[in-house]
């Protein structure tokens, strides 16, 4: 048998899986701790600020619309690697020191992660079934641990090489290394594979859909809110700039057990509602403290730095594993991960202009009132979607789920 002809090994998907993941949300991480630079080199507001930011995700909702139609044409993996070469460009295009390539290259790096993230979802149910959330924890720890990396290394890399804008181009290099190590495995999953890409429409008339993308959209909110201005906001308690980027970089490191382990538990014991119920619990506990309370004698933002991390960190990943254990296939698997990534991203959108408005007009606390309500409303979707097990096929009671 020849070497192309020979099945993939789940582990060598894996791999490939982590290095796209790397990628798609280091671009979004190394803005942040710039914005404050970025603003006095381009005179631009903090609204404006916040643009950068929700056009960026805007496009990823716009890139996870498309994904499914991509896929049909080229093949879900072949869709991946098209949307981390949009990815490389957009860095590249940040590469310019000027508002119009931050906000255009921005808009391409956010449709790149959009495509990305939606294919992905379908190959992780194809070739990974038996292990999807532990594979949909590790995927999302290598989109963390990448994140945290860019975090950490954004004002290094600024004095290092330069300029804010170097910064932010630098992040083109991994996401080609990616797509050297994805190609290959593209080409042979595409080969063996025997699954076909059917089309499957966006269930916008599942029940399970929309509580699914009410719980992430509530969880991807929360997200890059606290990524666009957790470090401003304690630039505003009077931490350095630099002080206020190791916060932001510990807010991701925390993150990353979080995801690992919380879904492969709630894997391992077949229960996925407690464990998306400790989310909104740490995420409710994270704002509410930063709200009375911002830095605490003695332990500083750490409390609140840690339960805001957990909250987000195993949010994603259980909003990606519940639609892997509850679709038939992986076709349906990634129309479900469409309609809940795409339209919570544009949702998600919202909240850093918003809140960059809030500030603008009323100061920070009154920007955090965005972050309670996605609790509160990510709350509910977990009362209403976790205990009832709603499945994908079991709109009708008789239907028994796989998996809780």
């Amino acid at each position: 048998m020849r070497a192309a002809d020979r099945p993939v090994r789940p582990a060598v998907v894996l791999l490939a899986v982590l290095a796209l993941g790397i990628n798609l949300r280091a671009a979004l991480s190394v803005y942040p701790p710039l914005l404050e630079t970025v603003r006095a080199d381009l005179g631009l507001s903090a609204g404006l600020a916040g643009v950068v930011q929700a056009g960026t995700v805007l496009m990823m909702g716009a890139g996870s619309f498309a994904a499914p139609a991509l896929a049909r044409r080229v093949d879900r993996e072949r869709a991946a690697a098209i949307g981390v070469a949009a990815v490389a460009l957009g860095n590249l295009a940040r590469g310019l020191p000027a508002a119009v390539t931050l906000i255009g290259g921005s808009l391409v790096i956010g449709l790149g992660i959009g495509v990305t993230g939606v294919a992905i979802t379908g190959v992780v149910r194809d070739h990974l079934p038996e292990r999807a959330g532990v594979a949909t924890g590790l995927y999302t720890v290598a989109m963390m641990g990448g994140a945290t990396v860019a975090s950490l290394t954004a004002l290094p890399l600024r004095d290092v090489l330069g300029g804010w804008w170097w910064a932010l181009a630098a992040w083109a290099l991994p996401a080609v290394l990616a797509l050297v190590v994805w190609w290959p495995v593209t080409r042979r999953l595409h080969d063996t594979s025997a699954v076909p890409v059917t089309p499957v429409a966006l269930p916008w008339r599942s029940r399970f859909a929309r509580l699914a993308l009410a719980f992430q959209a509530m969880s991807s909110v929360q997200f890059y809110a606290w990524l666009t201005w957790l470090a401003p906001f304690y630039e505003a308690q009077g931490f350095s700039p630099a002080a206020a980027a190791v916060v932001l970089s510990m807010w991701n490191v925390v993150q990353i057990p979080a995801a690992l382990l919380v879904p492969a538990l709630a894997e391992r014991r077949r229960a996925w509602g407690p464990w998306a119920a400790l989310c909104v619990v740490a995420g409710g506990v994270g704002v509410g403290g930063m709200l009375a309370a911002p830095v605490l004698p003695g332990l500083g933002p750490w409390p609140w730095v840690v339960a805001t991390a957990i909250g987000v960190g195993a949010g994603f990943p259980l909003g990606l594993a519940v639609v892997a254990w509850r679709t038939p296939d992986g076709a349906t698997s990634a129309s479900v991960s469409a309609l809940t990534l795409g339209a919570a991203y544009v949702v998600a959108a919202l909240a850093p202009p918003a809140m960059g408005v809030l500030i603008d007009l009323a100061g920070f606390r009154a920007a955090l009132v965005v972050v309670a309500v996605g609790v509160v409303v990510q709350g509910v979707s977990v009362v209403r979607l976790g205990p009832r097990r709603v499945t994908w096929e079991g709109e009708a009671a008789s239907h028994v789920t796989r998996r809780s």
